[in-house]
Order: structure tokens, then sequence, then C-alpha cells
């Protein structure tokens, strides 16, 4: 008979004391369901893209919305705290000093996926769902294609398209069209 292995459920008031204590200071890790995940150590082309697509919605949403980088959001609802590759938020300003983004603050979310991309097709997109982000986008670095995932609704999201060029609208912008190509190249 296999012994039941328990795991310990970490809460978001756990894992900031944690930060404050500087228990988790050399560890790239976040918070995703209540479990401590280390992070995968970011590649030259995850770096790249990250970086030139930042850029690239910098300037098509203007002051519209902020860009952040590789900065966490809170979803106090599944007691996570993930780190998304690029979060559009509401530019709020200096209220971030306070509390990092809500999911109420989020336009969407963008992760560049190599080595992590089962964790952020499955474990993320479902944390994402959960909290009701409408909108989240994933770019395949694999097979270099966005995948676009809306409607979310019982903690999954109900839509997901694969593209590979043309443009979107996200659904916060729906005037504003982002070219999938320039997302890839």
């Amino acid at each position: 008979m296999t012994p039941h292995v328990a795991i310990a459920k970490w809460t978001l008031e756990d894992y900031h004391q944690m930060i404050a204590a500087g228990i988790l200071s050399d560890r790239r890790v976040e918070l995703l369901n209540g479990e401590i995940i280390e992070m995968s150590p970011e590649g030259e082309p995850h770096a790249y893209y990250a970086s030139t697509v930042g850029d690239y919605l910098r300037t098509l949403l203007g002051e519209q919305a902020q860009i952040r980088e590789s900065h966490p959001i809170t979803i106090p609802a599944t007691q996570s705290e993930p780190e998304p590759d690029l979060a559009i938020v509401q530019p709020l300003g200096r209220e971030y000093l306070q509390h990092h983004p809500y999911p109420e603050n989020v336009f969407w979310l963008i992760e560049f996926s190599d080595t992590s991309l089962q964790k952020d097709l499955e474990p993320k997109a479902n944390a994402y769902a959960a909290a009701g982000i409408s909108e989240y986008w994933v770019i395949n670095l694999q097979r270099m294609e966005l995948v676009v995932m809306h409607d979310p609704a019982n903690g999954l999201y109900q839509s997901q398209t694969k593209l590979r060029e043309g443009n979107i609208a996200p659904i916060a912008f729906p005037n504003v069209p982002v070219s999938v190509r320039r997302l890839l190249d």
C-alpha cells in the first residue's frame, strides 16, 4: 500500500511573510494555487520576445494601459501570486505601491512558453480562468504560434484559438489590432 502524501498549501499571507523574512530571496518562485512553484530559467528567446512584445504593446496602447514585465499579480480566490511574462493592466500609478494588480485590474496576460508550456497551458491558465481574467495569451515558442484563450467559466477557458498570422484585437481594446506576425517575429 502506497502512503498518502500530503502537500502543504500556502496562503498569500504565508507567502508574503516568507518573502519579507528573506526565505525566498535566492529562489525564482511564484505562488500558484497555494503551492510554491519553481520558475524555469529564462532563455534568450524568452527574454527577447518578452522585451520586444512589451515594447510593441506599449507603442500600440500608449497610456491606455500599463505593461508590466515579469511582475506579480495577486489572485486571492486561488491563493496565487504568479509572475506572468507580460501583464497588461489598468494604469493605476502609485496605487501599485500598496498592492500588485488584482484580477479586476488586468486587461489580459501573456506568457512566452518553451520549457514551461505545460504549466502555462494548464495550471496557470486554470488559475487565471478561475480568477475571471477575461483573456490569456500563450506564445508557444516551440511551434511559434499564439494561443488565445477567453471566456472563463468554472475555472477553465471555454475558448481557445491558435494563430500564426493576421491581426487580433484584445477584448479590452477592440479597436487596437495586434499583429500576430509581429508577436512571433
